[in-house]
Parts: structure tokens; sequence; C-alpha cells
């Protein structure tokens, strides 16, 4: 996340508190290997027939596959019924903290963005689903996902939906400028500066809109230059930013927030659509699903959408630069009495036909093979490129109370206020180890 512009499926404001929230709680069994605990938690299967409740966040999952979902199962399970219950990105950890820790409130299947699951299933909220894997894809499921869902060889949460982001550009605007679509990243860097230039009008007019907290995209400059958020040393983890290429990266940044961009210096990014609709962009970077919002009738920016283009953001090689991979996963609860049926959800959930209704409305799909089902426009080429390259945050038990810190959004935001980048980046780095570890 999402709200689906503004996510990406990364975690909300006042996540380590809940992070930290979910190690208290002690969720009913350890990720780490207590089999005897987990086999009591999953019991025996549970019954044939039940009231499953599946949570799903925000707007993401579109009505068609809902109710494809509903209606499928139902059919599948005579006499068992299936609930999807729409919960919201904002506060959700802190629910999910008090929900899953409860034998009675417990859902029995729950979407969690991809950041947020490694906090989850350290605490051992979930339940192992290793012996499903080859059945709803195995390799042909987003390897990344899986990865960042496993603690000792055991997946614990499978991929749901991807959202990439690329570059959404106003296509009149270049072509009154003399800008070509950049192909590589200092190529990309000139174009947003010459773009703010060309357009001194509205006065906070963004060659590329880039607000003052945006750090998810911020670090695919960091990721280009060969830079990294936090990197494992041995048993622990530590950040990373201040290394001689994650600085270059953040320098990178800091030089399109001074020329380039006329974002509020503490924003953030969401509702992009909106500047956009306003004309205050010529380039901004979103994920897939912001065409939606800017194609919105109500959104009132007929002429910003007949000038629509995109690109992948490219790297300094020419090649897709590596932005950060969004989305969510898919998890059993670890106290859901209905295991066996949870389990068919998920099955359902990653099948092709409902795999394809989220393709549809543009959310890359859990299973690579069906990539090619986002269509064949420029849209649909944009996402698959941008995805190719595309990198995850460090997949540290702790980095869910890294981003409930804040500290990230903060680092941002004194960079774009023209702070001396190394120190600043030494600084977050002391707070980003403390907090892993």
């Amino acid at each position: 996340m999402i709200e689906r512009n503004s996510r990406v499926r990364t975690l909300k404001q006042n996540l380590a508190l809940a992070a930290a929230g979910v190690l208290a709680l002690g969720l009913g069994l350890s990720a780490c290997g207590d089999d005897d605990k987990a086999d009591a938690a999953s019991g025996d299967g549970g019954p044939e027939k039940a009231d499953i409740r599946v949570w799903l966040n925000g707007a993401d999952t579109p009505d068609a596959a809902r109710e494809w979902l509903k209606t499928t199962f139902e059919k599948d399970h005579p006499g068992s019924t299936l609930t999807i219950e729409q919960q919201e990105w904002e506060g959700l950890v802190e629910k999910l903290t008090t929900s899953l820790s409860s034998d009675s409130e417990t859902p029995d299947v729950v979407e969690v963005g991809n950041t947020q699951a490694p906090t989850f299933t350290s605490a051992g909220a979930f339940s192992d689903v290793s012996d499903e894997l080859g059945d709803w894809g195995g390799d042909d499921l987003l390897q990344g996902f899986v990865e960042g869902a496993q603690v000792d060889g055991k997946t614990y949460a499978v991929p749901y939906y991807a959202g990439s982001k690329y570059i959404f550009y106003r296509k009149d605007l270049f072509e009154a400028a003399g800008i070509a679509v950049p192909t590589t990243m200092d190529e990309f860097v000139q174009a947003a500066i010459d773009l703010k230039a060309a357009n001194p009008e509205p006065a906070n007019f963004s060659g590329f809109w880039f607000p003052g907290q945006d750090w998810r995209n911020g670090v695919a400059f960091v990721w280009n230059a060969g830079g990294d958020l936090a990197v494992q040393d041995g048993d622990e983890w530590k950040g990373a930013l201040s290394s001689p290429e994650s600085v270059e990266g953040l320098e990178t940044v800091q030089a399109l927030m001074e020329q380039a961009s006329g974002a509020a210096k503490d924003g953030n990014e969401e509702n992009p659509q909106t500047p956009f609709c306003n004309g205050e962009v010529g380039m901004l970077s979103a994920p897939g699903w912001v065409k939606g919002l800017i194609e919105d009738p109500e959104a009132g920016c007929p002429d910003m959408v007949a000038n629509l283009g995109v690109f992948a953001l490219p790297g300094s090689d020419g090649e897709p630069a590596p932005v950060l991979l969004g989305g969510s996963d898919i998890a059993i609860s670890a106290k859901s009495k209905n295991q066996d049926l949870a389990r068919d959800v998920v099955g359902l959930m990653l099948s092709d036909d409902y795999q394809k209704l989220m393709a549809a409305a543009g959310l890359t799909p859990a299973k690579s093979s069906l990539s090619s089902e986002l269509g064949s426009d420029e849209f649909a080429a944009a996402t698959i490129a941008a995805a190719s390259n595309a990198k995850l945050t460090p997949a540290a038990p702790g980095w869910a109370e890294v981003e409930g810190s804040r500290v990230l959004e903060d680092l941002f935001v004194d960079i774009a206020t023209g702070g001396d980048v190394a120190e600043l980046a030494a600084a977050a780095d002391e707070k980003i180890t403390d907090q892993l570890n």
C-alpha cells in the first residue's frame, strides 16, 4: 500500500509500537521451530463446515475477485460460508496484533503488507504452509515475497499481489520542452530538472514530484547507486545508508528534491493524482493502479489523461532501475480453528482464475507466468519492466520497527531541506542498527 495509491504495501505510522506488541503478546506458537505448539495451534485441521472470515485491506482487491472467491468457495464447500471483512491499512498492525492473539476473535485468512509479514512470522502468528507451496504455484510464485515470509526454512505467508512503481508523465509537456523519454538515470535527472525550468507556473510545479517524506521512491536511487537500507552482518543487521554508494544515491535524491520538485519538503506521497490533475506535475513515480485514479472522471483532469504516458524508471546502466516492489501477502492465522478450509481459501486466491481478475485491475499477479494478463499496452509494458528489477525492503525481523519509527521519513525530510547527506545518513544508520538488533 496501498489506500491504494499511498502504500506499496509498506507499514503505517505507529508500527513500532504495534510490532513490539506482536512480540510481547506471544501469539501462541514459535515460528522458529516449536512444532508441538504449532500442532496445538493448528489442531486437527478443523471441521468440514464452518463460517470462514477473510480480512482484505483497503480497496485494492476488485469487487469481481471478491465475488468470485465467495461464490466459488461456497459452491465447493456446501454448508460453509465465506465472509470478507474489509480492513483499513491505517492501524492494521495494531488490529492484527490483538485479533491474531485471540482464539475467539481471530480471522481465518488475512492480508498483510509484504513488509509486515516478517514481524508476524517471527512472532508465530501464522500457520506453516510449506507443504502447500507446490500446489499453490511453487517456483512460479513471486520468490521475493515467499522468501520474506520464511523462518528457519519454513514458509508462513504467500504472495497475494505486487505493485512496482513506474513513471507517469505528461507527453504534452515533454514535447513542449523538447525532452525525450529518458533511457538512463542521468538523462532522467536532467529531464526532471529541465522540465521544472520549462514550467515556471505554477510556482510549485514539479518536473519530478518528490515530497520530502517519500523514502519509498527515494530508495530506488540508493539501490541504483549500489547502496542499501540495511544489510545483514553475521547474526545481526546494520544500517547501510552511510556507505559511499548509498550516499551517492541520496545525493541524487537531494538534487531532485531541490532542483526538480515543487512538492512540500515535509509532505508524503499520498494521493499523487491530486497534484497531477491540478497541472502541478510533469513526472511522478507511483504504482500502476494510480492510472485508474487519474482516469477517474471524478478526478476532473481529462487534459492530463489525454496526454498521459508511462515508462520504467531507467537505471544508470540503461536497464530498469531497482524500484521498491510493494504488495501484499496472504496468511492463515495460527489460531484459526478452520485450518483445512482456510488452506482451501488461500488455494483459490492463488488460482489462475482469481489472479487473472487481480491482473485485470492493474495488480501484478502473484504468479510470474500470469504477468501477460496485465495486457500489452504501454502501461502493461512499464509495469512488467519495472517489476523485472524491483527489490524488497530488508527481510529483517525487526524491519517493522524501523518503518514504524519514521526514521526514514525524517531522514528524507532533512535531505529535502538541504541537510548534509553524509552526516544525516550516518545518524540514521545508528538508529536503524539499534532498532534491528
